[in-house]
């Protein structure tokens, strides 16, 4: 199971916020809503000191893995590992109603990410051992399923059975033998020769 993407928005080539989506188990980032595009790419020009007051801007938006900070960048400043994974939305202008609709929504937490991380890691560990157990019951149960198929259609059962038929065919040939009539009158045709 894959772990839930990070994506980071921000106002290229302008110092702006940096907003993150948390994608939901499953989902890509070519499947986001536009509904959610647009709600970032307002968010993060209403939050850039220049780029609230320009038209016509560009907001970046690329998974979290793909951000490189160097130690010589600038505070904010980010590039990326692979530029073919960066995707563009162009800004027209600020639509206050969804930048309005958002602010009154505001909540500020300050969560502590690694407790967070661990958490779903370990969320994660427990779904893949289940998994693994479901698989290893469904494998028991095949191979049980094939066993029992391989004793009622194989030979193994009718050579038993062959062999358990002339175990029974030996023990009443003995019992024939107790019936033969002994050789009492044997030596008398000895006379007629």
């Amino acid at each position: 199971m894959p772990a839930r993407t990070l994506m980071d928005f921000h106002v290229d080539k302008l110092s702006s916020a940096h907003v993150y989506v948390r994608m939901n188990l499953g989902q890509t980032w070519d499947n986001l809503p536009e509904e959610l595009l647009t709600d970032c790419a307002q968010l993060v020009k209403a939050n850039s000191i220049e780029g609230n007051k320009k038209n016509n801007i560009v907001v970046i938006y690329t998974p979290w893995e793909n951000l490189l900070k160097t130690g010589d960048m600038a505070t904010g400043q980010v590039s990326f590992i692979n530029p073919h994974m960066v995707r563009r939305i162009h800004v027209e202008k600020r639509v206050n109603d969804i930048v309005n609709r958002l602010n009154k929504t505001k909540l500020e937490k300050y969560p502590d990410l690694v407790a967070e991380k661990i958490k779903h890691e370990k969320e994660i560990r427990r779904q893949k051992r289940n998994e693994a157990e479901k698989k290893r019951k469904e494998e028991m149960r095949v191979a049980e399923e094939r066993q029992k198929l391989k004793e009622e259609h194989g030979y193994d059962k009718i050579f038993n059975q062959a062999k358990n038929s002339k175990e029974v065919d030996d023990v009443f040939a003995d019992d024939n033998d107790d019936d033969t009539v002994p050789n009492a009158h044997a030596n008398d045709f000895d006379d007629f020769f």
